[in-house]
């Protein structure tokens, strides 16, 4: 049995089509959520993102996707300050180990300082002693502990500077666009005034004419 074309043509029910995409809920921020991990401060980043939004003004939503973009990558470099410091003194016991096997036995030292990073008060008092007696401080254990994990440090400093370049190519972006914005007015002002122009006034007690034709042009002087 043939089909007519109308009936070839008539397209199938929604219902009967198959659902290639899911359907997603509209999100009430076209750029997803904040870019946090545990134990950061939502709060916080909103009011981040409330002041830097205030002071860059949006004109448009290019510009409200940059602002957004330096809002998340400064975020990313206080986040990475913060890590390169939790790394040193997540290690301290490192360094410790390493300052205090310069005066005792190796597996002495490395009980000490074990114990010292569970923070047994006898394992603190017996390592500030003997940090004392070698003329070393907390500021020593420190420093020996940057020494020991300075690649780390090295790479989040890497980091760090993208992170940086990649913000200060997005403000750059803006003012590109600002400026690309602020001549294209410009242009636009021009355009507009030379669509205008001046008609001399009618001479006094005479209407103006608007229905007579223009002055033809003066012939052009011939060469002798």
């Amino acid at each position: 049995m043939r089909k007519s074309r109308a009936a070839l043509a008539t397209p199938e029910p929604a219902s009967r089509q198959p659902a290639f995409l899911p359907a997603c809920p509209p999100s009430p921020d076209p750029f997803g959520a904040p870019p946090l991990i545990a134990g950061e401060d939502g709060a916080a980043y909103g009011e981040f993102l409330a002041r830097v939004t205030a002071a860059v003004a949006p004109a448009d939503f290019f510009e409200e996707m940059w602002a957004r973009d330096v809002v998340d990558l400064a975020w990313e470099v206080f986040r990475l300050r913060r890590l390169k410091a939790e790394l040193v003194s997540c290690a301290a016991d490192e360094g410790l180990e390493r300052l205090l096997a310069r005066t005792l036995q190796w597996d002495v030292a490395q009980e000490l300082a074990r114990r010292w990073a569970a923070r047994e008060p006898r394992a603190i008092k017996a390592a500030d002693r003997h940090l004392a007696r070698a003329g070393l401080t907390m500021e020593s254990v420190r420093a020996r502990t940057l020494a020991a994990r300075i690649e780390e440090v090295e790479r989040i400093d890497r980091m760090i500077a993208s992170a940086e370049g990649r913000r200060s190519h997005v403000m750059r972006e803006v003012e590109r666009h600002r400026a690309g914005f602020a001549q294209a007015l410009r242009r636009e002002g021009e355009i507009e005034d030379a669509a205008f122009e001046e008609v001399p006034p009618a001479p006094a007690g005479e209407a103006p004419r608007w229905d007579l034709p223009a002055a033809p042009a003066p012939a052009p002087a011939l060469c002798r």
